[in-house]
Parts: structure tokens; sequence; C-alpha cells
């Protein structure tokens, strides 16, 4: 049974207003204390030391590769320039920051409660929102940026559904940001953030980094205008599939609880902004051991239907990319653990993690934020995507490319 629901199915919201939301800045001093630190935890820790996501607090060393064919989309380059070549020049001095800028690590999954650099699309002419955006659809696979489009979508579809905060749920409220300067030969990249919205897209000596990615959406079906737009429909019913074919005998290996219901959690897993999820904004520096089953313990269907999920994930870069990632996820198969949390019928809400030493992924079930369920539900869905130990925002690649080319 599919994910998705009817819009007579969805709960609508009993209180209109509630969060200090306006016009896509979310106002922190008038949040209950706990809520408000959660929600500015990328905005506290994005100038913190970069250490990167590890098991233990140190990142291992040469997990990642510069050298190899190169996997960067050729038309990348040419997209931003006529992107930035275009803009007025007091746009382009907020829209198109240093490589080194520390507004890399600056981004939420939540309204900011900060005045973001780089460039609003809902405040850009059209014809320059759609040169922002093919930047974004060149660097990534078309399912990719067919993925990334419904998602700002159903962020507009979230508003009409609710009727409120009409000047924040929109498809365009989300701020484009170029790092560097686009070039075939010197790394440059790209952020797109905003509400259920965050990429990182790094071009470093012919590769592509795609990390940190966090995408969501409240509801995963599009209603009324919106009606046909779907979202995370493989993230989840890829995910059940294989659940459905772990063993009974072995859930002392993967299963981290049965429920993702409340009262059910331990405190912490249970919180209404952050959920199961571990690797949101601000947890660049996460220290996660590995929990799960180990995937070169699967047995060989079992072990292709999680390859077949981290694909899911994958396949939202280029395909030269995406499979180079795959390549180096296989070399660490004996090191690469899938946990479990919740039900995995046809209405369970649930929680899956993919920890390998070069690629995590999150997927989570939650409750409503804007809609009134109190507890997780399949039709909202956040996903997470890291590249652990010291490679989010490229940033081990950035370190070998420089110390090649620049002696530092």
């Amino acid at each position: 049974m599919s994910q998705q629901r009817n819009a007579e199915d969805l709960p609508l919201p009993t209180t209109r207003g509630s969060l200090p939301i306006v016009d896509s800045h979310l106002y922190d001093d008038l949040l209950p204390p706990e809520a408000a630190f959660e929600l500015t935890a990328g905005l506290r820790r994005h100038r913190d030391p970069y250490v990167g996501i590890t098991e233990d607090g140190t990142p291992r060393r040469g997990l990642y590769r510069l050298d190899g064919p190169g996997t960067s989309p050729r038309s990348a380059v040419p997209k931003a320039t006529a992107y930035l070549d275009a803009l007025a020049p007091h746009r382009k001095v907020v829209g198109a920051l240093p490589m080194d800028a520390p507004e890399w690590r600056l981004w939420t999954n939540a309204i900011p409660t900060w005045h973001p650099k780089g460039l609003r699309l809902d405040r850009l002419a059209q014809a320059d929102r759609d040169r922002a955006l093919a930047v974004v659809e060149a660097s990534l696979s078309p399912a990719g940026y067919a993925q990334v489009r419904a998602a700002m979508a159903l962020n507009a579809n979230l508003g009409e559904l609710i009727d409120d905060y009409r000047d924040t749920l929109t498809e365009f409220a989300y701020w484009f940001t170029v790092f560097g300067t686009p070039s075939a030969d010197s790394p440059w990249g790209w952020q797109l953030m905003g509400h259920h919205v965050d990429l990182h897209c790094v071009f470093v000596g012919g590769q592509v980094v795609l990390a940190p990615v966090f995408l969501g959406a409240e509801p995963t079906t599009g209603t009324g205008r919106y009606a046909g737009v779907e979202a995370f429909g493989d993230e989840t019913e890829v995910a059940l599939a294989l659940r459905r074919t772990l063993s009974a005998d072995r859930e002392d290996e993967f299963l981290l609880g049965s429920s993702l219901r409340a009262e059910d959690l331990p405190p912490e897993l249970a919180g209404p902004w952050n959920g199961r999820h571990l690797a949101g904004a601000g947890a660049d520096n996460l220290v996660l051991p590995p929990e799960g089953i180990v995937a070169a313990s699967l047995p060989p269907d079992q072990r292709d239907g999680l390859v077949e999920l981290i694909r899911v994930y994958l396949d939202r870069m280029p395909a030269p990319q995406a499979d180079r990632t795959l390549a180096l996820v296989r070399e660490h198969f004996a090191e690469t653990r899938f946990a479990w949390r919740g039900g995995h019928d046809d209405e369970c809400a649930f929680y899956y993690r993919i920890h390998s030493p070069v690629l995590l992924v999150e997927y989570d079930n939650h409750p409503g934020v804007f809609l009134t369920n109190p507890e997780p539900a399949r039709f909202h869905v956040h996903t997470i995507v890291r590249a652990p130990n010291g490679n989010d925002y490229g940033r081990d690649l950035l370190a070998q490319h420089y110390r090649a080319h620049h002696g530092g």
C-alpha cells in the first residue's frame, strides 16, 4: 500500500498562526526555550572548528580519493556563470561568496532565525530565478532535480492547504548561494537552503560532492492545484520492501525499537523538531557510534535490497558520480550498518539509518508541525544524507586538492 493520503485524510490545523514566523523569518526569542535551542543549532554551531561526523570523535583518513575519472556534469559551470553574469552588482555581492565562507555550514531545515546571505528565489525576477534553478538542474540527475522541485512545490502546497504563513510556505522561499568562481578546474559550489530543502553541492577535482542534503515534505502528496506532485515514494517503499525481508530472528541486530509513538521513545527521540534525526543542521561534528545489522552479513537478496535503497539516495547525483560513490560504499560493506525503528506494516511510521564510513542516510516520519497529527505519520518525511569522516561540504577532497595544487 502506498504511503500517500488523500487530502480529506490529512489532519488540518486547529490553531492558526501559533509559530512566530513572518516572511520566512523565525523569531526564536518568541519560542519556548527548548524549541528555540533546537531550532537554532545550525546558527550556534556553524563556526565551530569542523571535524565531520565520526564514530568516536576522530575522523578516519584515506577514505575519499581525489583521483580517477571526472564525474562532474559539464553544463554546471556555464549555467552558473550565466546566472552570476546576469545579476545586478549589488545582488552578486551577497549571492556569490568566497569558497571558504562560513555560510557553507549555516543552514536550517526549519525557518532561518537570521537574515541569510545568498539570494532568495522569490525575490528574484523570473529570468534570474530560472537561471539559478538551471544551475541546480545541471548539477543533479533528472530524478534528483525533480525531487528537489517537488519538495519546493509541496512547501507551497502546505501553505495553501492550511491557508496560513502564505509569505513563507511558498515554492520559492529558498536562498541560493554560489561559492567560489565556477570553473572546470578550480573548486566551487552552491547551496540551496530553506524549509525542507537544504542542498550543498561542491565541485572539486572533477567530482561532485552532494552533502549535506536535507529533503523533506509535509505532506508528501500534493493537493488542489498541486495534485499529482509526490515525493519520497521510493525512500519509503524501497525501505519497507527491504525491512520486510529481514529475518525476525535477527531483529536484535537491527531493530532499535518497534514504535515511534512518543510514549514508547526515550525523551531525546520524541521531540517534534528533530524527531529521531541525529545528523541535521548543527550536527557537522556529530559523534555517532555505529548501530544496526552489518551489510556484509546479509544474504545476497537482502544485500541487493540495501544497495537498491542506497541507490535511491545516490541517484540524486549525476549517474557517473552516483556509480562512483556506490562503488566506494561497497568497499566498506563490512563496516556498513542498517538500523530500523518503528513498524513495517502499511500504516506505521518508522525511522531508518544507513551508516557507512563514507555515507550516512537517515529517514524519519514526523508528527505534524503545520498539520496537527500529534504522532509521526508517513505523510511527513525528513531525509538526510551526509558524507562522514570529514567530507561534508567536500572538505576532505578540498583539502586534498589544495595540498596537491597549492601546497597547503
